[in-house]
């Protein structure tokens, strides 16, 4: 039986829909002639007549749905009253099942179509129309309908050969040459022009908008990257559109404080626009270069020295990484590994010896990462070099997938692969979303990394990378005029005319900063270093690049200062609610009809491009978090760029309980109470104000109820989550076997497993008290390993253990058989949704109100009792609401 609301496939009515698909709209209306008026208008409707007259019926009101398939009548009330328990009702089930009747007299309920493609759907719903055009006609009509269809068949191969005709033109060496093209992008240009500043009346920009929009409705469902391009096309029309409005009609040149205020808006809104058509020329068309095959002899492979740069990490997180990198499978006389201790512990000495890799030290600190790399090329002699961060664990594959493009072109000098984590940063933890959600990086590894690798500007991003020696050492090694050395290094590499790459599959997972403040600390150092290349080496002067590289790095740098224009939309309605000046000074339809178009394009365009790697909206919680931390930094880097130092990120730390960072919400918590005075005002002035100015005073409360919930959400994540475990454990599934006392076998597979123990699943747990030592098998490649683990706890089918290793090769196996798979991490994203913008939406600004929650909790925790009834109480009034039928199999409900 089929789920709530969509088609199943054996259903009768789903038969006759797919014999119509199956047939011509004029099959269908000749069959149609045979039958009776009333069968075919079921037939048209997509109803088998054939079918008994209880379930005719049921498919008249319910279309098809839950209702027409359950079967009996225990599951028809099974499925008519999902949340009615029948062999236990309760006393709210009589407010329940009478609410219910009523909903279901009153609601027609319609499945969902089946998965297929949009040409499919498309099809199907033509063949529909036309079915029940053809049965509503007159006999004569019909007739003449099946002779026309007749005709159209003899004609369709002449149809044919007219359209291999226009794709032989279309394919003509002609449009290749230059003037044909530079006349076709004159004319492109002249429309573009004529449809972004042509004026229009208010009634005429509703028409045009409205056009815009069901365009990109219909593109947006048509696969591929030209549908794409099409939606980017109307998205910077709209937008364009509306920079031009409200820079010729919107600004107040009569009075001097609305016009700097609207002046301020506006160039926020113009540095908006830049970064959204530079962002869409980044990544229109990303490339997704895959790993190309090394030569078969591993002889004339090169040598790889692979650098691991430490400072002040403890032991336990760079134990890992040195064990992954020794499995990595490349010839072992061509790979050397080596330990750049900055922090000189002699910890790190006799575990490097232990291990038996290089240990390189240095006299000082000079230059931090930058300098420790630079002073490790000099004592290092291999043709490439592959650097990992000290807590980046490397699959055993890394080589293998990267180093056949170095093979294959001369001219690469750097390979990039995404940094992948395994556990959650600060948003995903405190939030709730690990894994359900795309994390804050993923946008730039899954996407723009891709888009720039199609404009040879893949950016080096400090770890999990491969770097040819002799380019590096022409631009004399790591940059370090700025604390983003490794962007700046790409950069000059660049600048000298070699070619960089980028493959979108992880080879290495390390530990995502662990607190907010670890988090905003590092991303000041990334806005500070990106600002610092701006000024010292600007990709927009200079000589070395191309256009496109100059717009992906010009991108990048200029995406860092956004702080301050995300902090003039979060404060821009204040300016009419607390000091009536209209920031733009036009009526509110006319900001609507331009406004809401650039939203909506720009939503669904970006959607497209970033769906499976950013949500809808969570870009503007990620910015607001940082928008104020940001601001600063950048500003004092574009005025000098040689203030400020390289900060360590901290990473492998505890949190060792929950607590509200009131000092990093603090700004945002003051703008928040500037934005509910503004509420306030902007509320009383609708009451005592004057009459005209009630729309944009709606407005203006609308773009403050959106801030304040979007503050909340940023405030959310300054509610910090306990983090106690110092091994995180990584949700994966294995095959395993475990091995019993007595000698039996037991067939089985993780459910995770960490550095310190793991969870094991089986159909049937054995009978193991607690402390009992038992063997578990892993398997790396054909290759099985045995671990001792003793007995922490269990259930009917589920294991959990404690390792307990006793050899360093033990414990080097282990990370080799886990987290530096060649496949670890391949799967990692497998069953997470699709980004839909609306979805988004209500997630963000749910979170908002999550957030005062929070708030509250932590600043007034005597009002959480009465918090949690009022929830309680809410939960409880929603239970009594009416819910979708949904078929349940194997009822046993009377």
């Amino acid at each position: 039986m089929s789920s709530v609301l969509s088609d199943s496939s054996d259903s009768p009515a789903a038969s006759a829909a797919s014999a119509a698909s199956a047939a011509s709209p004029a099959d269908a209306g000749v069959s149609a002639l045979l039958r009776s008026p009333f069968e075919r208008l079921l037939l048209a409707a997509g109803i088998d007549p054939q079918q008994p007259w209880q379930t005719v019926l049921l498919c008249l009101v319910f279309r098809d749905g839950p209702l027409t398939q359950a079967g009996t009548w225990r599951g028809l009330f099974a499925t008519c009253f999902p949340h009615v328990d029948f062999r236990r009702l309760r006393a709210a089930d009589m407010i329940r099942i009478p609410l219910q009747l009523a909903w279901l007299l009153v609601v027609r309920i319609k499945p969902l179509p089946a998965s297929r493609s949009w040409k499919s759907r498309f099809e199907s719903t033509l063949d529909r129309l036309l079915a029940l055009v053809v049965a509503a006609m007159p006999t004569s009509l019909r007739s003449a309908a099946s002779r026309l269809s007749q005709r159209v068949n003899r004609a369709s191969s002449d149809v044919n050969a007219m359209e291999a005709k226009a794709e032989e033109f279309a394919q003509h060496g002609i449009w290749d040459h230059p003037t044909v093209r530079y006349v076709a992008y004159a004319c492109a240009a002249t429309l573009a022009l004529l449809c972004i500043t042509t004026p229009f009346s208010t009634l005429a920009q509703l028409i045009f908008v409205t056009l815009l929009w069901i365009i990109a409705m219909l593109i947006r469902r048509i696969p591929g990257p030209v549908a794409t391009l099409l939606l980017i096309v109307l998205s910077v029309t709209a937008s364009t559109r509306y920079l031009w409005w409200r820079v010729a009609f919107t600004l107040n040149w009569d009075e001097t404080f609305d016009f700097f205020w609207g002046v301020l808006l506006l160039f926020a809104e113009i540095y908006t626009w830049v970064i959204l058509v530079l962002g869409y020329v980044q990544t229109s068309w990303p490339l997704r270069r895959g790993p190309t095959p090394l030569p078969e002899n591993d002889r004339v492979w090169p040598t790889v020295d692979v650098f691991i740069p430490t400072y002040n990490e403890p032991l336990k997180v760079v134990m890992p990484t040195v064990y992954a990198a020794l499995g990595i499978d490349w010839p072992r006389d061509k790979i050397n590994i080596y330990l750049l201790d900055d922090g000189r512990r002699d910890e790190f000495r006799r575990f490097a010896a232990e291990a038996g890799i290089g240990y390189i030290i240095r006299p000082n600190n000079f230059h931090a990462k930058a300098g420790n790399l630079n002073h490790a090329l000099t004592k290092t002699n291999g043709e490439y070099i592959a650097i990992f961060d000290c807590d980046h664990i490397p699959t055993r594959s890394f080589l293998q997938a990267t180093m056949g493009w170095f093979v294959r072109d001369p001219k690469l000098a750097l390979l990039q692969t995404p940094h992948h984590f395994f556990s959650p940063d600060p948003f995903e933890r405190n939030l709730g979303l690990f894994r359900s959600m795309p994390n804050e990086g993923e946008l730039f590894y899954g996407v723009i990394q891709d888009g720039n690798d199609l404009w040879n500007a893949t950016f080096f991003c400090g770890s999990c990378a491969v770097i040819k020696r002799g380019p590096l050492e022409q631009v004399g090694g790591i940059a370090v005029e700025t604390v983003t050395e490794d962007a700046h290094t790409a950069l000059k590499l660049q600048r000298l005319g070699y070619r960089s790459a980028y493959i979108n599959l992880p080879q290495a997972a390390g530990l995502a900063t662990e607190s907010l403040s670890a988090h905003i600390g590092q991303r000041i150092r990334w806005a500070r270093g990106m600002a610092q290349i701006f000024r010292l080496d600007n990709p927009f002067l200079g000589k070395g690049l191309n256009w496109a590289q100059r717009i992906c790095y010009g991108n990048a740098m200029l995406h860092f200062l956004n702080g301050g224009p995300r902090l003039i939309f979060l404060t821009a309605p204040l300016a009419f609610l607390l000091f009536h000046a209209y920031v733009i000074y036009t009526p509110a339809i006319s900001v609507i009809l331009y406004v809401l178009p650039h939203m909506v394009h720009a939503n669904i365009t970006n959607s497209r491009i970033q769906g499976s790697h950013r949500h809808s909206f969570w870009a503007e919680v990620y910015e607001t978090v940082l928008a104020w931390y940001i601001v600063r930094p950048t500003t004092v880097a574009l005025l000098d760029p040689h203030k400020g130092k390289f900060n360590v990120t901290a990473k492998g730390g505890l949190v060792e309980k929950n607590y509200f960072d009131w000092t990093i919400s603090l700004p945002y918590l003051v703008i928040v109470g500037l934005n509910l005075l503004g509420f306030i005002v902007g509320i009383g002035r609708i009451i005592f104000g004057p009459a005209d100015e009630i729309p944009t005073t709606l407005l203006n409360l609308f773009w403050t109820g959106y801030n304040v919930l979007l503050l909340g959400a940023a405030i959310s994540v300054a509610s910090e989550t306990k983090q106690v475990r110092r091994s995180h454990r990584v949700n994966m599934r294995l095959p395993a076997v475990l091995h019993l006392p007595g000698g039996q076998l037991v067939r089985c597979e993780t459910e995770d497993f960490s550095e310190g123990g793991a969870a094991l699943q089986m159909e049937q747990v054995p009978e193991l008290p607690a402390e009992e030592l038992v063997m578990v098998a892993l398997w790396r490649g054909d290759e099985e390993f045995t671990f001792p683990a003793r007995v922490v706890g269990h259930s009917s089918t589920r294991l959990r253990l404690r390792w307990e290793l006793t050899t360093t090769e033990q414990q080097m196996t282990l990370v080799q058989c886990t987290f530096a798979r060649a496949d670890a991490w391949v799967s990692w994203a497998e069953g997470r949704h699709r980004d839909k913008p609306l979805l988004g939406l209500r997630k963000v600004l749910t979170t908002g109100v999550e957030g005062y929650r929070r708030v509250a909790e932590h600043a007034l925790p005597s009002t959480m009792p009465l918090a949690r009834k009022t929830t309680s109480a809410l939960n409880w009034i929603a239970s009594l609401l009416p819910r979708p039928p949904r078929p349940v199999k194997n009822s046993t409900h009377p």
